[in-house]
């Protein structure tokens, strides 16, 4: 063998041997920091450049531990989405407008080129809260529901956390939030309900809730201007469909017969026409119906249910954008999307 043999023998990695930067420099004839440039996504190097190493990397099984390579920036380009699981009965959520929320969100990352982290366990309070951001397991924090954890985000609003949460928008919050105009949700039903003459109004939902609390107290504001109009108020221990209509069906099993019902959700409105559709009774002919949000099937439901719509075709960017300002070290106002009825059958 000669020298210059074993001198080209020695350059290349051995068999079985994990491949390093430094081999693929030296297979591509390029230097190690124009290697972790192309890894890395650079603009800074040449369109050939780029193939080349790109073909060495590949031709070797080279993969990118893309969680080492956050760690060698400030950043770690991950995004932290946290459902609600907490309201829903055993962790299970079956709503689908949280999911057209996550899936704008989602979008929204991807076009950013970030990360996204789906409710990592263990984030009950804000010290985990803190503790996982300080650890470089997300840039910031995307809240999905603020459910009952309102003091909690309060709380977590006033460190150095990056935090956007949909839901509740409140001047005194301290944290930034999206949401619609809650308040006018129920001032918008209980309108929806005097417009058709009905006096005996339910409101389902659970109002430790900041969202529902405000929806509650805006239907019932309606209902005081009136003066002759009764608001009775159903807790629902879960959001889950099956949990809300169980619920409903004992209410009336009671004896108790509404003529206008505001569920908390567009599913939980569906799970109030079975409820009373059991008992022979039907929207709009006995009763009239407002639900919350305007998922895609609340329009195709039978009845098509008359509902408060929330601007979902806008929230994940809102959403991400917000965080994405606290995250360049800026501040993020809260807004309040436009929030309006849209009048079906109920």
């Amino acid at each position: 063998m000669t020298k210059k043999s074993a001198s080209k023998n020695e350059q290349r990695p051995k068999p079985g041997a994990r491949l390093t930067m430094q081999d693929i420099a030296r297979l591509a004839q390029v230097s190690t920091p124009t290697v972790s440039r192309v890894l890395n996504g650079s603009p800074l190097v040449t369109e050939e450049t780029r193939e080349r190493v790109m073909a060495v990397a590949q031709a070797h099984g080279y993969a990118v531990n893309r969680n080492a390579a956050k760690l060698r920036h400030t950043r770690t380009n991950t995004v932290a989405v946290m459902l609600d699981f907490g309201s829903h009965r055993h962790g299970a959520i079956g709503d689908p407008f949280i999911f057209e929320l996550l899936a704008g969100v989602s979008e929204a990352l991807s076009i950013r080129n970030q990360d996204l982290l789906l409710s990592p366990p263990g984030l009950e309070d804000v010290r985990a809260f803190r503790d996982f951001y300080q650890a470089r397991g997300a840039d910031g924090f995307i809240v999905l529901g603020q459910g009952t954890r309102d003091a909690m985000l309060r709380e977590l609003g006033r460190t150095d956390v990056p935090l956007v949460v949909w839901g509740a928008v409140a001047p005194d919050a301290g944290y930034c939030a999206i949401g619609s105009d809650n308040f006018l949700g129920g001032e918008l039903a209980g309108r929806h309900f005097l417009d058709r003459q009905r006096k005996r109004w339910l409101f389902v939902g659970d109002i430790r809730h900041e969202e529902l609390r405000l929806r509650y107290e805006g239907l019932c504001a309606m209902a005081n201007e009136q003066g002759d109009v009764t608001v009775d108020f159903l807790p629902i221990a879960s959001m889950a469909f099956h949990a809300t209509a169980d619920t409903v069906t004992a209410y009336l099993a009671a004896g108790r017969l509404p003529d206008a019902v505001f569920a908390f959700s567009d599913t939980a409105a569906m799970a109030v026409i079975g409820a009373f559709k059991e008992r022979g009774l039907a929207a709009p002919t006995d009763y009239s119906l407002v639900g919350y949000n305007n998922i895609p099937p609340a329009a195709h439901f039978s009845p098509a249910i008359t509902t408060i719509n929330q601007k979902t075709d806008v929230a994940g960017a809102l959403l991400v954008e917000k965080l994405m300002q606290q995250v360049d070290g800026g501040r993020a106002r809260s807004t309040t999307l436009p929030t309006e009825i849209v009048v079906r059958d109920t």
